[in-house]
């Protein structure tokens, strides 16, 4: 029997998780999933974050395709679109239109989480939504390695590409040509041999510093630093775990010598005070 316009249904709270831990979690967040009557939570989501919602059902839609493990593939996106359908018009039924079914994503929600696809079935169901933002895994390495993504004077622009696809290969289209300063590849784990080609490809010199970063924002988070040109020596260290890629400004230390002058366009390089 199809549903009528006047059967309630419970609104989804689409929440970003953070990075790791589960005090990374926002504040208006965490009120929000202590509020949910069902919690649909993703692979890379802190359990710790259950200390939160004690009374909800929690549901693990997460996919896992990072590590490869038997089953990865069982909570695929058409199967998470209908259990959030299903879940708020169930949730709604048995609690009211006001009661919430927080879709909790890891990092931030906007940001490689298939959010699109998630909106795009509620809408069609008449299902209302809304998204809190969170703090996304680039942010915590970036924060971690204490290497700001943008720098004064070398850094003013950060793009960020994921570099799987559904297929598993190297995401297309990287090139011709440098993107920005700072270049952010998530997912990167299995694909640091054809991304290093990849960004030879694009224009990037060979002895560019690259900053690998596995599980940003965990106790046991990973960090090491190759060039360009040497990416795949990363491969060994960071296997099996959520990796991200930082390349050109942002891959770099902090120099010894803040700037004191920013050169104005025609006026030369930048330079440092001794």
């Amino acid at each position: 029997m199809a549903d009528t316009p006047t059967t309630p249904a419970a609104r989804i709270v689409f929440i970003g998780a953070g990075p790791g831990e589960a005090d990374l979690i926002t504040v208006r967040g965490a009120r929000l999933l202590a509020q949910a009557k069902v919690v649909l939570f993703d692979a890379l989501a802190d359990p710790g974050l259950r200390d939160l919602a004690p009374s909800a059902d929690w549901v693990d839609v997460g996919k896992r395709g990072f590590s490869g493990k038997e089953g990865s593939d069982f909570n695929g996106q058409t199967r998470i679109n209908q259990l959030l359908v299903a879940q708020a018009r169930s949730v709604g039924q048995r609690h009211g239109a006001q009661a919430i079914v927080a879709r909790l994503k890891g990092g931030d929600p906007s940001l490689f989480g298939r959010l699109e696809e998630e909106l795009h079935a509620l809408r069609e169901a008449g299902i209302d939504s809304e998204v809190v933002p969170g703090v996304t895994s680039a942010l915590a390495a970036a924060a971690a390695t204490q290497r700001p993504l943008t720098r004064r004077g070398s850094g003013r622009s950060v793009s960020f590409t994921t570099a799987m696809t559904r297929t598993g290969d190297l995401q297309c289209g990287m090139g011709p040509g440098q993107r920005a300063d700072t270049e952010v590849f998530y997912m990167a784990g299995r694909q640091l041999a054809p991304l290093s080609k990849g960004l030879l490809d694009a224009g990037w010199p060979a002895d560019t510093e690259v900053s690998v970063v596995s599980r940003a924002g965990w106790p046991d988070m990973r960090h090491t630093v190759h060039t360009v040109g040497s990416l795949d020596d990363a491969s060994a260290i960071h296997a099996g775990r959520p990796t991200l890629v930082i390349v050109g400004a942002g891959a770099t230390e902090i120099p010894d010598h803040p700037l004191t002058h920013i050169a104005l366009c025609g006026e030369g390089s930048p330079n440092s005070e001794a």
